[in-house]
């Protein structure tokens, strides 16, 4: 039977992306995609939490309620996963990203808010819940900065590079 795909038989190559289009694939994926599952760990073990994010650079930002169980998982440990994905039709189009990182839950008065918000679309949500446009929230916005990212990408094989490359904030890591 032919394959559609006859570039996924095979051993699964090797090569590694150059640093720049990997940042350039993983920085298209953020940005074309809203939703995203925070992986968080507690006292009653582990929780994933699907939210709306927005991306800043490497950064994965959203808003959240201060008490709820994604929020106490955060105070109690600060470290995260956040994985991003695309819709799946098949193999040959998988292609998503673990990010790995320290989320920062900046309040409404933290001096460095303003230089995340700005990227943040809180008028969708405010019409939705049928809040006004004249004042933006106060809520809780954290910040993911990501340390390192796991990138997954099976169209990739085509060019001769594996389906999952790495990327580290400090590539001599």
């Amino acid at each position: 039977m032919p394959s559609p795909n006859p570039w996924l038989s095979g051993p699964t190559p090797t090569g590694r992306l150059p640093r720049e289009r990997l940042e350039e694939r993983i920085l298209n994926l953020m940005s074309s995609q809203n939703m995203c599952v925070l992986a968080t760990v507690g006292p009653d073990g582990p929780l994933a939490t699907p939210v709306r994010y927005y991306p800043l650079g490497f950064a994965v930002l959203f808003t959240a309620a201060p008490a709820s169980p994604k929020m106490r998982n955060v105070a109690a440990d600060p470290r995260v996963s956040v994985g991003i994905f695309a819709p799946l039709v098949g193999l040959a189009s998988s292609r998503g990203a673990q990010v790995f990182g320290t989320a920062r839950v900046l309040g409404p008065d933290d001096p460095d808010r303003a230089h995340y918000w700005s990227v943040f679309r809180w008028e969708n949500e405010h019409v939705e819940r049928g809040r006004s446009l004249s004042e933006p929230p106060r809520d809780t916005l954290v910040v993911v900065e990501a340390e390192r990212i796991v990138y997954t990408e099976h169209w990739l094989r085509r060019e001769g590079f594996a389906p999952r490359q790495f990327w580290r904030r400090r590539p001599d890591e």
